[in-house]
């Protein structure tokens, strides 16, 4: 039976197109925090099974577009958009590597000189002409604080200390109850060992010491 080697080629790209051809992602984090007057990283990559083409992207934040940038070919790293008018607040980080795998791009966003005001929803959308157009987006949230909280981990290491004292003595109890068990084995069979080797002279010395043995004479027929 011959097989269409070209028919499973355009359905695997069919199926490639519809569900895995264009996936973006701005991390696990629903919510970002940040200290007030920093700079802070926003996160976002896009993969793509078939290719890019002068893929665009483009980031919000409160629903207002505040980047606009373009990636030409797999072998290219991001830039702006040429319509897109420069300002003094977001910029493409200068180290951005390049695709992994020709699939994975890096998009991310550098905010600069983070306010209070910079607070709210972030999304970063990605479209992709040699998709037809295919286009998916990924939102957080940013929240610019004072201070950021220091995470307390003194529970936690009372936990684990804890846990491991009692695993620590269940080992413990485990290797003195073998301790004892391989020390009453060996006293046993000791004590056997005197009481087989006791019997055994008491049986060829007549019996025990100082006991007497009557010898009767063997009767006469």
């Amino acid at each position: 039976m011959a097989v269409d080697w070209l028919g499973v080629a355009l359905l695997g790209l069919q199926l490639c197109s519809r569900t895995l051809a264009l996936e973006v992602s701005v991390g696990k984090a629903p919510v970002i925090y940040a200290k007030n007057g920093t700079n802070v990283l926003l996160p976002c990559t896009f993969n793509s099974c078939i290719g890019i083409e002068k893929a665009n992207f483009v980031w919000s934040h409160n629903h207002t577009e505040i980047f606009k940038g373009v990636v030409k070919n797999k072998d290219s790293k991001p830039e702006p958009h040429p319509e897109y008018k420069f300002n003094l607040k977001h910029m493409l980080p200068p180290d951005l590597p390049l695709s992994k795998d020709n699939r994975e791009f890096n998009v991310s966003l550098l905010l600069l000189d983070a306010d209070f005001e910079d607070s709210g929803p972030y999304t970063c959308l990605v479209k992709n002409p040699k998709e037809k157009d295919a286009n998916h987006s990924g939102t957080f949230t940013l929240k610019v604080v004072v201070m950021l909280e220091k995470v307390d981990n003194t529970l936690t290491r009372i936990i684990l200390s804890v846990a491991g004292g009692i695993i620590g003595l269940l080992i413990l109890i485990m290797l003195t109850k073998k301790l004892v068990l391989l020390i009453l084995k060996k006293t046993r069979k000791q004590k056997e060992c005197l009481v087989s080797s006791s019997a055994n002279e008491n049986t060829e010395n007549g019996g025990l010491p100082g006991s007497k043995i009557d010898s009767k004479p063997t009767p006469k027929a």
